[in-house]
């Protein structure tokens, strides 16, 4: 794990010990700092038994501590914690701050922040792939993989690349990415901010804690993320999706939302000083993220791909345009009227199959736009799906809605996906 004489002798209130919590504890316990820990879940608070004192925030005396350390999960915006804090002048603090406030103790290194409404999951494991093709030591962690202080440190010379939420660079205050990228901005989280343009002042927030010697990467294809392009006065990158001409060579990058995870990619790696050779064959062999356009292979000359994170229609929308011949497989439970930001893409959609809670709902929006039938459940679809396909089509689950209806969460339902496909392909053999 991550520790550091930054923390020595402080004390810091703990709230919320799952996986970032309790790497936390175990951080500042192990650097000799004294905490005060607490979670509702009696069963969380007995993995550090011992190792700390327990005491809810809410229900003590705050002054004198050094820091409140919060999960992300925790809504600033409405959960009293953060007043309370305030009011003790007591920084309100995340484990990437943490990690921030370590790093002059780490063997010298590189950090690369990456944030955005979609596609930052993508971007984050892509750039960590290129720098391990590229022979440089390097982990992944924030809001994707292991909490970043559970993590060995990385030997001199390594690169530390991180997702940040929104959620997350609220809780932090002095994180100086060597390099900060944006990928896009589009409503999201708005039961968290007051409005649309909090959540894009949140995301901006990564760049102005850089300092100005560092490198700023930022997909300006939306208005917000141009408009806060505008405001950056140190060393930037525009790019756009449109700088990427050819995919064909990058079998788990297919789609316009790909190519801008690409171009920030590689202006990143640019950056960190990556030559063109090696940037390629990073592109080459990175083998994609499970359920993000996920390549299962082929069947009978019929590709399968799991796009079970797209859990809205804006999110689904890339996923129709990266291949042209495709079965839709979508359904679950909507979280809106509509699939207008599917729409300009159903020229490649040879048919739909509509499933789940909601599936009755989609089918009717689609009706009269591309043939579309209504199924019980995933498998159904499924199914119906690969006794229609030809060889060179592609069967997509990429539903555009939430996952709750038939599963537990989106990973349920991709990893669901790929037992279907399985099966079909052992009885194909």
């Amino acid at each position: 794990m991550i520790v550091s004489d930054a923390f020595r002798g402080k004390r810091y209130a703990v709230l919320g010990l799952a996986r970032s919590g309790l790497a936390t504890v175990r951080s500042l316990v192990a650097s000799g700092a004294e905490v005060t820990a607490w979670d509702s879940k009696e069963e969380a608070r007995a993995q550090v038994e011992g190792e700390v004192s327990f005491a809810d925030p809410m229900q003590i005396d705050l002054a004198g501590f050094d820091g409140l350390v919060l999960s992300p999960g925790v809504p600033l915006n409405t959960h009293p914690i953060a007043n309370k804090a305030r009011d003790a002048n007591v920084p309100i603090i995340g484990d990437i701050e943490l990690f921030a406030l370590a790093r002059a103790s780490l063997p010298p290194h590189k950090a690369i922040g990456i944030t955005g409404t979609n596609g930052k999951s993508t971007t984050t494991a892509l750039l960590h792939h290129m720098m391990q093709t590229a022979g440089l030591p390097s982990l992944m962690g924030g809001n994707i993989g292991l909490p970043i202080l559970s993590q060995q440190p990385l030997p001199e010379g390594g690169v530390y690349v991180l997702e940040l939420s929104s959620y997350q660079i609220d809780l932090t205050h002095s994180l100086d990415c060597d390099v900060a990228v944006l990928t896009n901005i589009t409503p999201d989280h708005l039961d968290r901010y007051d409005s649309f343009l909090d959540y894009a002042a949140s995301k901006e927030r990564l760049f102005h804690m850089q300092h100005a010697d560092k490198v700023s990467v930022i997909a300006a294809d939306d208005d917000p993320s141009r408009m806060i392009a505008s405001r950056i006065h140190h060393r930037l990158r525009r790019v756009h999706a449109s700088d990427i001409k050819d995919q064909s060579r990058w079998p788990s990058l297919q789609g316009p939302h790909n190519a801008q995870n690409v171009a920030c990619a590689i202006a990143a790696c640019e950056a960190i000083g990556l030559d063109a050779e090696t940037i390629e064959g990073g592109l080459v062999t990175y083998p994609g993220l499970a359920h993000r356009m996920e390549r299962l292979g082929e069947v009978d000359g019929v590709l399968y791909v799991n796009d079970s994170k797209a859990t809205n229609p804006t999110s689904a929308a890339p996923a129709l345009g990266a291949y042209p011949a495709i079965h839709w497989l979508l359904g679950g439970q909507a979280k809106g009227d509509d699939l207008d930001a599917c729409l300009p893409n159903l020229g490649n959609v040879r048919a739909a199959y509509a499933f789940g809670e909601d599936g009755a709902k989609l089918a009717a929006i689609l009706q009269g736009k591309v043939d579309v039938t209504v199924y019980p459940k995933l498998r159904d679809a499924t199914l119906a799906a690969a006794g229609a396909a030809k060889a060179g089509e592609a069967v997509l689950l990429s539903p555009a809605c939430a996952s709750f209806d038939e599963f537990r969460d989106f990973e349920h339902r991709g990893d669901s996906f790929r037992e279907i496909v399985a099966a079909l392909r052992d009885r194909g053999t």
